[in-house]
């Protein structure tokens, strides 16, 4: 079963903390989708496959909004450079949105699969917690 609210909060996870990670530090960035695919498999209350399933759909959701946020700045860019070279900017539109969708393509896959591990993680974490007895 799908938790929507952890699948969302995972995904605001994955776009924020993957942004922040290829600004600061780019090597990092594949950080943001593991740690917002252990959070999201931390949040919910089901088994391993149900984990790793919400962690690949807030890692593709985050992947989605990464794409959004991309084709905004994309846009921005070809704006204001057809503000000052008409034709310039027009191309730079045109090939500008090929490039966000293949990038947005990218970012879905790439997140999704590294939610995913970051799910498994979370959920084995989880469940070692649980399972472990204490002898005195």
């Amino acid at each position: 079963m799908t938790d929507w609210t952890s699948v969302g909060i995972g995904a605001i996870i994955t776009a924020a903390l993957t942004i922040v990670l290829a600004i600061v530090f780019s090597p990092l960035f594949f950080l943001g989708p593991i740690v917002a695919g252990f959070i999201t498999a931390y949040l919910i209350r089901d088994e391993f496959e149900s984990s790793t399933v919400n962690g690949a759909l807030a890692g593709a959701f985050g992947g989605l909004i990464i794409g959004i946020l991309t084709l905004f700045g994309v846009g921005i860019a070809a704006a204001i450079i057809a503000l000052v070279l008409a034709e310039i900017g027009i191309a730079l539109g045109a090939i500008g949105v090929l490039v966000v969708i293949l990038i947005t393509i990218i970012a879905v896959i790439i997140c999704g699969v590294l939610a995913a591990i970051g799910g498994a993680i979370g959920e084995y974490v989880k469940s070692s917690g649980q399972r472990r007895e204490y002898i005195e």
